[in-house]
């Protein structure tokens, strides 16, 4: 929770609590007895219900480690023929040994593979990553594609002067 909630529970609920127990106690009235559990279930209610909206709302943390695999064009973000065609053509991989591999391909056959290094830099929050490309290079590769988060997954963006934004997600190439 936050300092507010801490402070709350510090000054104002354990001490009325401790006096309505008291009072209880003493005056045997019930009242009090089921006012304090009332009060108590609506409270931890409040904490489950916060941490559940976390759990599904938070976006995802991502890790070095998860960076690295293979990605295929998210053929979810634009349905069609174009999404497609991107995807039996374009794949790429980020290795563990920080490589960066683009693949064109025509379906499963690879025909021609861009080389490069993968770069972390560690001031963002989480892995942000630069590519060096050797020239020439296609026009989906960018320097520095655009990490988006979910709750559940994330994925690239590559802006391309041809086809717009580019979707990439990681996930294993299978024919359509």
């Amino acid at each position: 929770m936050g300092f507010g909630f801490g402070l709350f529970f510090i000054i104002i609920l354990i001490p009325l609590t401790g006096i309505m127990l008291l009072v209880w106690l003493i005056t045997k009235n019930n009242a009090f007895g089921k006012l304090v559990g009332f009060i108590w279930l609506g409270i931890l209610g409040l904490i489950i219900l916060v941490m559940l909206s976390h759990f599904f709302t938070d976006k995802k943390k991502l890790t070095q480690d998860d960076i690295y695999g293979e990605y295929i064009i998210d053929r979810g973000k634009f349905r069609g023929t174009q999404a497609d065609w991107q995807y039996n053509h374009f794949r790429f991989e980020i290795t563990k040994k920080n490589e960066f591999l683009f693949y064109l391909k025509d379906k499963e056959k690879v025909t021609k593979m861009y080389r490069g290094n993968v770069k972390f830099l560690e001031a963002y929050k989480g892995p942000r990553i630069v590519l060096s490309v050797d020239t020439p290079r296609h026009h989906i590769i960018e320097d520095m594609p655009t990490l988006y988060r979910s709750v559940w997954s994330f994925y690239y963006v590559f802006h391309s002067p041809k086809f717009g934004n580019v979707f990439f997600t990681k996930g294993k190439w299978k024919p359509i």
